[in-house]
């Protein structure tokens, strides 16, 4: 979607004039007096609707084709920008619906100079525009709605703030995540997706990349263990951005989970929806996605970036159940489970980031638990945390950016679950309750006592609906979130 701040209407645009509920028609300079007059027919009767927008939709007797008029409540004492951006997902869907493509767009402010709707909802139209349709090579015009191709902003805006909505910058760590998990696994595999990740070099992100050989020698048997069945070789991906004007500084450190496909390995998987299984790597898309928008805007902070990148996949080498791995930290792990392999991984890598970096405090993402989906549905990713400061400021980030989280108790009778008989602790509990819980508590036993945090993202990675932010397909759920915890950032 292009962004236009040209003063002219084309024959083809579409005019779409956003107002505040209690914006004074009668102040603007920009309507003419025929759409002052159909604007305030509309505020008066307020009678058509559309499902997720209030809508007006006319055909003009003057060159514009057609106008819609949509309304905004004014939340601006009680609600946060990114409700303004799911409002202009919204429209954006509602646009296309209409099939158009190229639109001239108004937002009347409550106060003209306040810009404080504007670049909101431009941001959520943005977010909301990504399509991955790289792969489709049959014409789509006469089955598939347009995208809207030209966007012209008709409000009086500063140069500076121009720069801001155009630079591209503001969402292309959003994009790369969904660009990777919607990548099918044939060419998303370990190597591949570092090799995708060079684009952050260019950004200014400095990269080390572990083979097998390297991993084994730093004994990561439980991560190495996951890969054993497949003929794509692991890889685990160090990311470093040095921000802060202060080198010493500890760096605040985020670890993904990255299996490329999970089939389950010798515990398979039902058939039926086993294709969904190329997002299994949506934790290490989030922190790839994470340090890209750290990198592109220059944030001031310290932050590592780890991926454990693997295939699970049931060869005649595969992991077995009943098979006992040595970890990194020394802990044993009986495998009771191959399907429960995201943990195994993150385990190795939690406790080298931990040693390695001594990081302020570590998060890792993962789609982690089936368990999540059942307990929280698709709106909420799961919190688990060892330290409560660092939870409130999740969730905190969390009301300030729309990706909702919930945080979920741990304690000691839960951890009790994973002892095991003939090694430190089984992989799994046995028991069919609490699933997610006790995976995070299997995580905690490799961090210490550093601050830290579990997002188990399996519900909010991608969903086949939609959201007010994305279509069907990846969500990029995550960035956006941790890029406020790591800088305050609204935008």
């Amino acid at each position: 979607m292009k962004i236009s701040f040209e003063k002219k209407r084309s024959d083809d645009d579409h005019q779409v004039i956003v107002y505040m509920e209690g914006f004074a028609i009668e102040k603007s300079s920009l309507l003419d007096n025929n759409t002052k007059k159909l604007l305030k027919h509309f505020v008066k009767s307020n009678k058509k609707k559309d499902e997720s927008i209030e809508t007006f939709h006319f055909n003009d007797s003057n060159k514009i084709k057609s106008t819609t008029i949509a309304k905004l409540k004014n939340y601006a004492t009680s609600h946060t920008r990114w409700e303004y951006e799911a409002f202009g997902g919204r429209l954006l869907s509602y646009l296309e619906k209409k099939k158009i493509s190229n639109v001239s767009l108004l937002i009347e402010e409550l106060e003209p100079s306040s810009f404080l709707y504007l670049p909101a909802i431009i941001n959520g139209m943005t977010i909301k525009s990504y399509r991955f349709e790289k792969y489709k090579t049959i014409s789509r015009k006469d089955f598939e709605v347009k995208s809207i191709k030209l966007m012209n902003l008709f409000n009086k805006i500063s140069k500076s703030e121009k720069t801001k909505i155009t630079s591209g910058n503001n969402f292309k760590g959003i994009f790369l995540t969904r660009d990777l998990v919607s990548e099918p696994a044939n060419i998303l595999y370990p190597s591949k997706f570092v090799e995708i990740c060079k684009v952050l070099k260019k950004a200014g992100v400095a990269i080390e990349v572990f083979d097998e050989k390297k991993m084994k020698s730093l004994g990561m048997n439980a991560f190495l263990g996951v890969s054993q069945g497949s003929v794509k070789p692991a890889r685990m991906m160090i990311m470093k951005w040095n921000g802060s004007k202060d080198k010493t500084e500890r760096p605040a450190a985020f670890i993904g989970k990255g299996v490329t496909f999970d089939t389950g390995g010798i515990s398979i998987k039902p058939s039926g929806g086993m294709e969904d299984m190329k997002w299994d790597m949506g934790g290490a898309g989030v922190v790839a996605g994470l340090m890209y928008t750290l990198a592109l805007k220059k944030a001031q902070c310290n932050v590592i970036g780890a991926v454990g990148l693997v295939e699970n996949m049931p060869d005649g080498n595969a992991q077995r159940p009943g098979d006992i791995v040595k970890s990194m930290s020394g802990q044993t792990i009986e495998v009771l489970n191959t399907d429960a392999e995201g943990r195994l991984v993150l385990a190795d890598v939690l406790w080298y980031v931990k040693e390695k970096f001594k990081p302020k405090y570590m998060i890792d993402l993962a789609t982690l638990t089936g368990a999540i989906i059942v307990a929280l549905g698709d709106r909420y990713a799961g919190l688990f945390s060892n330290d409560d400061k660092l939870a409130d400021s999740l969730l905190n980030a969390s009301k300030n950016t729309g990706e909702l989280i919930w945080r979920l108790p741990m304690d000691k009778k839960f951890d009790q679950l994973l002892d095991c008989p003939v090694a430190d602790m089984k992989n799994i509990t046995g028991a069919r309750g609490a699933g997610s819980i006790t995976a995070a508590q299997f995580l905690k036993r490799f961090v210490g006592d550093i601050p830290w945090a579990h997002l188990d993202i399996a519900g909010v990675t991608w969903s086949k609906k939609g959201t007010d932010f994305s279509r069907p397909g990846g969500t990029g759920f995550g960035v956006r979130l941790l890029e406020r915890l790591v800088t305050g950032n609204n935008g």
